[in-house]
């Protein structure tokens, strides 16, 4: 996967806004039990994802929404991205298509480019099974996504990543013409 580099950068924002979001207390609002706050659980997900552990993240990220409050879209986001890396594409999708549609500015627009970058995957794997019908749809949303995402927030693909994957989607819909 090409995003990598935004994504870190992506993430290391949300991760610090839901940081700084702690209380005193090291908890979000939400608590699962005594001695297991909310801030020890998302540092959990995090290390989990960042050490490659999806399957864990995703388990506890999950757990979170349950009781992230104002902080969900941020750890929805990094669900999403956690479900990307996983190559849980459908629902990375479906994930950052919940986060997008509620969203607006940059949270909105990372969400896009998870979205787009997910769509794309999809594509990928309908055309290694044969099938363009939906490669193009899966091609077209992610073009979509990541089109929208790149006018609203260019400076997070300061390498340009994701411009190029938008190009390559481009061709490869041609292809399928």
């Amino acid at each position: 996967m090409q995003a990598g580099s935004f994504f870190r950068t992506a993430m290391a924002g949300v991760c610090l806004s839901l940081v700084v979001a702690c209380g005193g207390d090291g908890n979000f609002g939400g608590s699962f039990s005594e001695g297991n706050s909310f801030a020890s659980r998302y540092a959990a997900a995090r290390n989990a994802l960042e050490a490659g552990k999806y399957d864990r993240a995703n388990s506890i990220y999950a757990d979170l929404l349950e009781v992230a409050g104002a902080d969900e879209p941020g750890v929805r986001l990094e669900y999403a991205h956690s479900l990307l890396r996983a190559g849980d594409y459908a629902e990375a999708r479906n994930q950052a298509r919940f986060i997008a549609q509620g969203s607006e500015g940059a949270m909105r627009a990372s969400a896009l480019y998870v979205q787009g970058t997910a769509q794309d995957e999809l594509g990928r794997d309908a055309v290694q099974a044969g099938d363009n019908a939906s490669a193009k749809a899966h091609f077209s949303g992610a073009a979509a996504a990541l089109g929208e995402a790149l006018k609203l927030q260019p400076d997070l693909d300061p390498v340009g990543a994701m411009a190029g994957r938008l190009k390559e989607i481009q061709i490869r819909l041609k292809s399928l013409a």
